[in-house]
C-alpha cells in the first residue's frame, strides 16, 4: 500500500504494522494476534476493544516492549520498538502498583528518578503537580494501604503521565472499581486528557467503556485477535443519547453478531 506523503503532524505517532504475537503455554503455541495494523496520532484517545482473549493486553505488552512480535513492527516516532522505555509508561488494572513503603509522593518521584529523566528537584515538583491534577493533594503523604482502591488507580495514572511520556498506555485500569468509582475515574480521565492532551492507548472489553472514553475504537475479533474494523467514536456529550445506542449496537453485531 503506498503511503502518501504528509506533514509530520499527520504522520502516527505509533504504528502498529501487521503484528502476530505468539507466546508458549507449557502445552502449546498462543497466537494471541495475528497481523494487526493500526495508527495512534498524537492527542488520540485510541481505544483497543475486544472480547477477553482476543490479545489485547498482550498487544499493548508488546507496544510497551516486553514482548517482541512474531511478524511484523511496531514503531514509537518512526524508531522500532525493541524494550520498554519511559517513553510509554503502562497503568495496569491491578491496585498492588504501588510501592507499598513509599508514600503517594515517594511512589512518584521514585518513578522519575529511577527512569533518569529528571534530578530530584525537578522530580519533586513534577510529582507534586500531577498528584494535584489527579486530586490527590491531601494524600500526598499518605501510604498505599490507606487508600481506596480508586486513589490507587489515580496514584498510578499521576505516576505515569509525571514521566510525559509519549503514549500512555492503559491495560483495563478501572476494570477492578466498583461501578460508581468507574464511572468517576473515567469522567476524570477524560478531564485530564482535556487539560493536558496527552495520547493514551486504553485497552477494555467493555463497549460502553470505550465509547466513553476512546475518539477511536479498534475492534478486534476473539482469539486469535485481527483487526475487525476501526470506528470514530461519538463525542462524550453524546453519552446517553440515542447516537450511543446506535453505535453500541453496531458494535455488538460486529463484534458478536456474525463470526
Amino acid at each position: 500500500m503506498t503511503m502518501l506523503q504528509s506533514p509530520a503532524q499527520f504522520e502516527p505517532l505509533l504504528s502498529v504494522e501487521g503484528v502476530t504475537l505468539q507466546y508458549k503455554t507449557p502445552d502449546t503455541l498462543v497466537t494471541a494476534t495475528y497481523r494487526v495494523d493500526f495508527n495512534v496520532y498524537n492527542s488520540d484517545r485510541f481505544v483497543l476493544l475486544g472480547p477477553s482473549g482476543c490479545g489485547k493486553s498482550t498487544l499493548l505488552k508488546a507496544i510497551g516492549g516486553y514482548l517482541r512480535p512474531t511478524e511484523g513492527r511496531i514503531r514509537l516516532k518512526g524508531r522500532d520498538v525493541t524494550e520498554p522505555g519511559p517513553d510509554r509508561m503502562m497503568v495496569f488494572q491491578e491496585f498492588d502498583q504501588l510501592l507499598p513503603w513509599k508514600t503517594v509522593r515517594e511512589n512518584v518521584i521514585f518513578a522519575l528518578t529511577a527512569s533518569g529523566r529528571v534530578g530530584a528537584a525537578e522530580a519533586r515538583e513534577r510529582a507534586g503537580a500531577y498528584i494535584d491534577k489527579v486530586g490527590l493533594s491531601k494524600f500526598i503523604d499518605s501510604y498505599p494501604h490507606t487508600l481506596s482502591g480508586g486513589m490507587k488507580q489515580r496514584v498510578a495514572i499521576a505516576r505515569g503521565m509525571a514521566m510525559e511520556p509519549d503514549v500512555l498506555l492503559m491495560d483495563e485500569p478501572f476494570a477492578a472499581l466498583d461501578a460508581l468509582t468507574r464511572r468517576k475515574m473515567q469522567d476524570e480521565l477524560l478531564q485530564l486528557w482535556e487539560d493536558t492532551r496527552f495520547t493514551v492507548l486504553f485497552v477494555t472489553h467493555s463497549i460502553e467503556e470505550a465509547i466513553k472514553i476512546g475518539s477511536r475504537i479498534l475492534l478486534l475479533s476473539p482469539h486469535p485477535g485481527r483487526v475487525r474494523a476501526e470506528l470514530n467514536s461519538i463525542p462524550s456529550s453524546a453519552m446517553g443519547s440515542p447516537q450511543q445506542v446506535a453505535l453500541e449496537g453496531r458494535i455488538n453485531d460486529m463484534l458478536f453478531g456474525h463470526h
